[in-house]
Parts: structure tokens; C-alpha cells; sequence
């Protein structure tokens, strides 16, 4: 079947991009599920960081490839052999499919699964090859194994959740991502009890999501950090107890919390400011990097004495940590609950032909998640 669908060619696109245009919105053929595969409509699909940072080349992905990597949509076809899924179902999309017997997931860590990470680096699907190609018969790579900037996606049965139908697809879609990654890297990754104190560097969707995992966890204080006012003023609405511009942030931390932080979350991706969360935590304290920094980029002027001398932890958070079918309907029902109110990171919708523009606005760093409704 023909989808639109929106395709990267190049990453040397400068901005602005609603002028460039560095995404074409392009008809190509989408193959029919295979065995292990459903097609999926896609219902509403979230623009985060990780898309910007395959447009502007700093995650380097085979090209073309259509991106979008969070989404929520429903089933329209079921391929052979797949259990659990059925047509008409509402499924959250999640961007490590992953296959369930190897060494991590075997560990209870699915979000590190090797074959999901080899097929999502060959823009494959985890049961085989790319099934997109545009008008000249020429391959389109896969985003993550789930390619969401686009009407219909076929996806692995692994890389789709279940979700309950009265959930409305704008709060749903942010799940997949932006909730999994940050709130996991609270209460997975670095396991916050109540009580304890977590700073949060970043309030992008994913450091945002972080803040409401450290709420719902129990946290005090929470305490957001970040350049942009509005991001700051959000935060507290989202729960936070104090928030702070980074050049004040340390500094506060500390005296607010006697010491430094519990736990640190670095949300940007950038070596400084995780340099900078170390420096924010108190002896014993863990950092939790989530953001992707540019793979050229190294961590300088920390003092190495700071993990054996003071036990000071350094962690990595892939995708939180999740598991995504036990954590996303847990996430889904804190939010039930309002202790979780994620519809508030939702900044705006749009269609598929704004997308460039859209991309732009979060390049800027004014948007928290903007919804793509193809």
C-alpha cells in the first residue's frame, strides 16, 4: 500500500528548517506485515530531541530514512504468527523492539537488547529487512524500527503495547518516549524512594517526564533546572518544588538540599552539564544521563577522585530502563490517577506538511512535545 510519509535525504539541511526544509513529505509503498509484523494507522506521533538530532547529523543514520520514533496509533492488520495484538486495537509505539531472548533481555533489560539495537542501526524492522520504498523503487530506511512522521507504519509486534481505547491518542502518543526514558530513568534507573532529593537538568519532554517520575515517586525536593523561563514555569506546575536557571542551579541545589542532590538527572546531552550534575549530588549521590550527546563529544573536567572518594555514580539510561508492556500501563494509570498529568507537556499539534516548521520550533528549544496528527 502507498502512505505519505515524512523522509530524510540529507543532513546538511542549515536552519532555519521550516526554510530548508530538510524533511520532504513524500508518497512511497509500504510493504505488507511479515511474520511477527502489524500495520499500524498512525493516530497522532511526537516530535522529540532524537528526530532533531538525525536531522542535524549528529545521531548518523543510513538515509533516506523516514523518521518519527513516538506514536500512538491502531492496528489495521495483523501479520502471521502474531499473538496479542488484534485488529482495531490501540497500541503505544515504543522505539527498542526487543526480541526477548537474548543476554539482556534475559536479564530483565529489554531496552538493551542486541538485535533490537543491530536492526534499529541498520533501519530494519526486527524481523527483517526494510519494507519502505519511495516512488523510484529506491529502499527507505526504517526510524527506530517505527517510522511514525507518516500515515500507516509497519512495525514488530514487540515494538507495539497495548493500550486501553479511552486513553486519548494526544496523551498516549508521549508515553512511547518521553515518559518511558524520563520518568524510567527516575524510578528504574536510579530507583528514587520517597523522600530523597532529585535534580533535573534539561526540561525538554524527556527531562519534563522526569520531573513526574520524581514527583510520583515521592521525591523532596524536586528541583528543575533549565535556560528557558517558560520550561522552568512548567515544571512547577508539574510539580517541581523549586527551579532554577543554570547559572544559579548548583549553588541552590546545594543549600537546599544541605549538601547536594540524591540523585541527579541529566537531561540535555551535553558533556558540561553533566559534569555539572556531578557536581550537584552529594556524597553517594547518582547521575542519570538520559540525553545523547553528539559522539564526538567527551566528559572533561571532572574530578576522578569524586567516585571513589566520595561514591559518587555516573549512570547510562537507555529508554529508562523500561520495560515497556509493565511500565507503560503503570505510567498510563498514574496518569489516570492525576498524579502523573502528562497531558501537559503537549505543547501543540500539527499536520504532516508543517513538520519542518515544527522542527524548527524545538531546534530553537521554545517546545516541550509537539504532536504530528497525520
Amino acid at each position: 500500500m502507498r502512505t505519505r510519509a515524512a523522509v530524510l535525504r540529507e543532513t546538511s539541511r542549515p536552519r532555519p528548517y521550516s526554510a530548508s526544509a530538510p524533511l520532504g513529505i513524500e508518497e512511497i509503498e509500504i510493504g505488507a506485515p511479515r511474520g511477527g509484523e502489524v500495520l499500524v494507522r498512525i493516530a497522532a506521533a511526537g516530535l522529540c530531541h532524537s528526530d532533531l538530532s538525525v536531522v542535524n547529523g549528529d545521531r548518523v543514520r543510513p538515509l533516506p530514512m523516514a523518521l518519527g520514533h513516538e506514536a500512538v496509533g491502531v492496528v489495521e492488520r495483523v501479520g502471521p504468527g502474531v499473538r496479542g495484538l488484534t485488529e482495531g486495537q490501540h497500541v503505544c509505539l515504543v522505539f527498542v523492539p526487543s526480541c526477548g531472548r537474548c543476554r539482556r533481555c534475559d536479564e530483565g533489560r529489554p531496552a538493551l537488547c542486541g538485535k533490537a539495537a543491530a536492526a534499529n542501526g541498520a533501519g530494519a524492522l526486527l524481523h527483517g529487512p526494510s519494507l519502505l520504498r519511495d516512488a523510484s523503487g529506491e529502499l527507505v530506511h526504517h526510524h527506530l524500527g517505527v517510522s511514525a512522521f507518516a500515515q500507516h507504519a509497519v512495525v514488530a509486534e514487540e515494538s507495539a503495547v497495548p493500550i486501553p481505547d479511552d486513553v486519548p491518542f494526544e496523551v498516549a502518543a508521549l508515553f512511547g518516549c518521553a515518559v518511558l526514558t524520563g520518568a524510567g530513568a527516575v524510578v528504574n534507573t536510579a530507583a528514587v524512594r520517597p523522600g530523597q532529593s532529585v535534580a533535573v537538568f534539561g526540561l525538554g519532554g524527556v527531562g519534563l517526564s522526569a520531573v513526574l517520575g520524581a514527583v510520583a515517586a515521592g521525591a523532596f525536593p524536586v528541583v528543575a533546572v533549565d535556560p528557558v523561563p517558560a520550561k522552568r514555569e512548567l515544571a512547577l506546575r508539574l510539580g517541581a518544588h523549586h527551579a532554577f536557571a543554570p547559572d544559579e542551579a548548583e549553588a541552590a541545589i546545594r543549600d537546599l538540599t544541605g549538601g547536594g542532590a540524591d540523585v541527579a538527572v541529566e537531561a540535555v546531552g551535553s558533556a558540561a552539564v553533566m559534569a555539572g550534575a556531578l557536581r550537584a549530588v552529594d556524597r553517594g549521590g547518582r547521575v542519570v544521563s538520559v540525553g545523547l550527546p553528539a559522539p564526538d563529544r567527551t566528559l572533561d573536567a571532572v574530578q576522578a577522585l569524586a567516585f571513589a572518594g566520595e561514591g559518587k555514580s555516573l549512570l547510562g539510561s537507555y529508554m529508562g530502563d523500561a520495560v515497556p508492556r509493565r511500565d507503560i500501563p503503570r505510567f498510563i494509570d498514574l496518569w489516570r490517577a492525576g498524579r502523573m498529568p502528562v497531558d501537559l507537556l503537549h505543547t501543540g499539534s500539527l499536520p504532516l506538511d508543517d513538520l519542518n516548521h515544527a522542527l524548527e520550533s524545538l531546534a530553537e528549544g521554545h517546545a516541550v512535545r509537539q504532536l504530528v496528527l497525520p
